[in-house]
């Protein structure tokens, strides 16, 4: 089970919630949920890799991530305005390793129902072990 930290960001605004929820999702690898909240022509770039294009290749990319499972999540951060929005915090995975990640969106609508890019960082704290936030 996964001990979540959530931003105090969140507040009344329904897209901040939706990119935490968002963020949630990865850390478990809920690619169901995550499939739901993408458009079709879904862009993700994660730093350092090639962009995916399209839903099929989002999903096939989710499938073959390769990561040990995260066992505390903190999510730090969550800012939208207009269409576009960020979510940051830092995941510990079940063998100690932490990682500060940062999601930067843009929406499909001013809604913000639908994710059509993701830009996503993660960066391993080699310098560091984990103990409690």
């Amino acid at each position: 089970m996964t001990e979540i930290i959530r931003s105090a960001d969140c507040g009344n605004s329904p897209k901040n919630l939706f990119l935490e929820q968002l963020a949630i999702a990865f850390a478990h690898r809920d690619v169901e949920y995550l499939l739901a909240c993408v458009t079709d022509d879904i862009q993700w770039t994660r730093a350092g890799n090639d962009q995916i294009s399209g839903k099929s290749a989002f999903a096939a990319a989710l499938e073959h991530l390769k990561f040990d499972p995260i066992t505390h999540l903190v999510i730090t951060h969550v800012l939208t305005h207009g269409k576009a929005g960020a979510v940051n915090g830092t995941a510990v995975h079940s063998d100690g390793a932490l990682f500060d990640f940062c999601d930067i969106v843009e929406f499909a609508s001013v809604k913000g129902e639908k994710v059509r890019s993701i830009f996503s960082y993660a960066i391993e704290r080699v310098d560091q072990v984990y103990s409690r936030f």
